[in-house]
């Protein structure tokens, strides 16, 4: 039997969390001396009041957890998330629409960057702050950071770390998942010090530092800029954020390695090795194309083709410049690359490097499986056979990822936007990039849209972020079966 009371335990955990990283934005608006502060504080009150009533209520339940309350877990956690972490935006009426504010904020926890935000600059540092903290937290799973937690409570967190940790296969740097948590935070925790260094050191102010590093490690892309990262105009700030996107772009577990110094270990991995060689490719390519037909410096053309390479293939979507003012050809190629996403095991959302070149990998040797029918060809990565059941996983995720691509174009097309539009829209908000094509691209946002898309495209960026599988399996009328 559906054992809910566990659920409403662990809800009541996280919303706790939630809460208590709420309450530094306080910190922030104390320091600037903001009108906001009261807004965020009870805010933060009711958040912990919540969390704090339901682990009151349901702290006799049982503890196990079995795959479906791990899959609703981490499915309505990501709602509740978003639900308390709008009210500080909804109440200061810094956003005076709710639906903006969920949107917003769905936007933040799910690291996808899309904004309804006209005048970035105008809202107040502690609200800036919280909304550059909300995709930090998402980045790496607020579920990541509860598995620390929960075994100190005696419960289990494996079916919470199988649903949220993106990728076809999880990756433990630990037999135990309460070790191997701990290890990941540690690691995005470093990187993002380490970032927030040497963009102070390059000119940004502490404040910008600080939200700049929580977006990029996360890659998420917001900024404290309505500009962008185009704002700054120093080629050592934009060379420091290339330097870490990638780096959030990169499986953790190979990070891991690489601060070991087990760096054979790391480019042994052919995910990474296809990361990077899809990233020097279409830089290239866009980097010729921009040399020949814009008339500036070669480093200016290679920067710019490189920060917008990586920040759409790593899905964090800042931009340097407006791209879609450049030629079709490269407007198509960072189009592809908006469904490549990062690796399995980083922050990076759509569909990512391994599934791509695993369903690459497949598509070849059905060609040889043909002129040889009795022969066994199995899928090879890293030279080791990949399991059949990986994948049919495979096929099955860009099977549904294209289905719910085309689908969710006609709806949003319904709706009234044009085509241009409507595909940018659903490729970044799906691969949880921001920025898109057409009305969505890096000078625009999301706020003419209607309150009806907003909330559709909201559940795009939900099911993209929690990789299709764990919250469309909700739908299944056989999840509810006993």
């Amino acid at each position: 039997m559906l054992n809910l009371r566990v659920v409403g335990f662990i809800l009541g955990i996280l919303l706790l969390l939630e809460g208590i990283f709420m309450a530094s934005s306080v910190l922030v608006s104390l320091v600037y001396n903001e009108s906001v502060t009261i807004p965020i504080l009870l805010s933060s009150i009711l958040t912990i009041f919540t969390g704090g009533l339901l682990w009151l209520i349901f702290r006799k339940s049982n503890k196990s957890i079995s795959k479906r309350e791990g899959y609703i877990i981490v499915s309505s956690g990501w709602i509740f998330f978003s639900f308390f972490g709008a009210i500080p935006f909804h109440m200061s009426e810094a956003i005076p629409s709710f639906t903006d504010a969920f949107f917003e904020t769905m936007s933040g926890f799910t690291t996808t960057g899309a904004s309804i935000l006209t005048d970035v600059e105008s809202m107040p540092n502690g609200l800036l702050y919280w909304r550059s903290l909300i995709q930090w937290l998402g980045g790496m799973g607020i579920i990541v950071l509860s598995l620390v937690i929960l075994p100190v409570l005696g419960i289990g967190g494996m079916q919470l770390f199988v649903a949220e940790v993106p990728g076809p296969t999880p990756d433990k740097i630990h037999p135990r998942i309460k070790e191997t948590a701990k290890r990941l935070w540690g690691i995005y925790f470093i990187f993002t010090c380490a970032e927030i260094v040497l963009l102070w050191i390059g000119g940004m102010s502490f404040f910008d530092a600080v939200c700049h590093s929580f977006t990029t490690m996360a890659t998420g892309g917001y900024s404290t800029k309505q500009e962008s990262i185009a704002y700054f105009t120093s080629p050592y700030i934009h060379y420091v954020i290339i330097l870490f996107m990638i780096l959030a772009g990169i499986n953790f577990t190979l990070s891991y390695f690489a601060l070991h110094f087990n760096f054979r270990r790391v480019f042994r991995d052919e995910e990474f090795r296809f990361y990077l060689g899809f990233i020097a490719v279409f830089t290239l390519i866009i980097t010729i194309i921009l040399a020949i037909n814009i008339n500036q410096p070669f480093e200016a053309s290679f920067r710019q083709s490189l920060f917008q390479v990586v920040s759409i293939m790593t899905t964090t979507g800042f931009a340097t410049v407006d791209y879609l003012q450049w030629m079709p050809v490269a407007i198509i190629l960072l189009l592809i690359l908006m469904f490549f996403g990062g690796s399995a095991g980083s922050t990076g959302g759509s569909m990512k490097i391994v599934r791509v070149v695993l369903l690459v990998k497949n598509s070849m040797l059905e060609l040889k499986r043909l002129i040889h029918p009795s022969g066994i060809i199995p899928v090879r990565l890293n030279h080791q056979a990949v399991p059949p059941e990986t994948v049919q996983n495979v096929l099955a995720f860009v099977s549904f990822y294209v289905l719910t691509t085309m689908t969710s174009i006609i709806v949003i097309s319904a709706m009234g936007y044009d085509l241009e539009s409507s595909i940018g829209a659903v490729a970044a908000t799906l691969g949880n990039i921001g920025p898109g094509i057409g009305a969505v691209g890096p000078a625009d946002n999301y706020a003419h849209f209607s309150d009806v898309g907003k909330w559709f495209l909201s559940f795009l960026m939900l099911i993209g972020r929690l990789e299709l599988f764990t919250v469309l399996i909700l739908f299944s009328p056989h999840f509810w079966k006993k």
